[in-house]
């Protein structure tokens, strides 16, 4: 299998372009899927203490017998500690919890802008990043106000925005707002639960080019530059989302789906949840 690209964040840390998700794993399948995903050629997994993961998550690190700088450790702090002193203690405690000294990167996982002021929080992670245990800092689905607002205040400049992005949701304007402020794009819920891949499009590409419609829709986030980490706890699933850098969609394809676009999310609106 061919190996994954890395791009370089814009403090310099290279991240694996493609990943593991662990968003919706159960606690007691995700050491086995890590685990999995790693023996497959994965290096990058992402997690959250939200998902309620993390310590199978750095079990399946820990006993892989990978040197720790060889695999890039994604979490997110949690809605409820937003504040600065809780952040710092949640951070802390997602560590405790992967059995790491550092992590890759640390995002805050939403913004909540009804709730609280997450620029203090982000006051917070740049506090975690000065420290060195964490490798790069970013957010999780702002909206470019959300980030506007963080700019006037920050010191450091988020190094990823993690979104949701699929053919039915392509979100042309975060992107480029996010490229505009050399802030990498993450798409999280890739192939938007499955729903997008019995779309005529996806399908027609996949038969002519011998792959298959998650394949291709997951090319097809390779090619625009984004990172992304679709989910599988079934190792065919997971092996066939590894195979991604043998081929390459014509740009008609790539046209094509990015058309797709409805606006159509699968999970919540950033602008209300809370």
């Amino acid at each position: 299998m061919s190996a994954v690209p890395a791009l370089t964040l814009n403090n310099g840390v290279a991240i694996p372009q493609l990943g593991f998700g662990t968003f919706q794993i159960p606690p007691k399948d995700t050491r086995e899927a890590v685990t999995t995903a790693l023996e497959i050629g994965y290096r990058h997994i992402d997690t959250a203490e939200m998902y309620g993961n993390e310590k199978e998550v750095g079990q399946a690190v820990g006993a892989s017998g990978l040197p720790r700088e060889e695999v890039f450790v994604t979490s997110k702090l949690d809605n409820s500690y937003h504040a600065y002193g809780d952040a710092l203690t949640a951070f802390a405690r997602s560590l405790d919890d992967l059995d790491t000294p550092y992590l890759d990167l640390f995002l805050i996982h939403w913004p909540r802008p009804a709730v609280g002021d997450f620029t203090e929080t982000w006051r917070a992670l740049e506090e975690i990043y000065a420290s060195g245990r964490a490798k790069a800092i970013g957010v999780s689905n702002f909206q470019p106000p959300h980030i506007s607002r963080l700019l006037q205040k920050c010191t450091v400049v988020p190094a990823v925005n993690q979104i949701e992005v699929h053919p039915y949701l392509v979100q042309d304007d975060v992107r480029a707002f996010n490229a505009e402020h050399e802030i990498a794009t993450e798409a999280w819920s890739p192939i938007a639960k499955g729903n997008v891949l019995t779309d005529p499009v996806l399908v027609a590409a996949a038969e002519r080019l011998g792959r298959t419609p998650a394949q291709v829709t997951l090319r097809w986030h390779i090619q625009r530059g984004d990172i992304v980490f679709p989910k599988s706890v079934t190792r065919a699933r997971v092996e066939e989302n590894f195979r991604l850098f043998d081929f390459e969609l014509p740009e008609a394809d790539m046209a094509a789906i990015t058309a797709l676009d409805r606006g159509e999310r699968t999970g919540p609106d950033p602008d209300t949840f809370n």
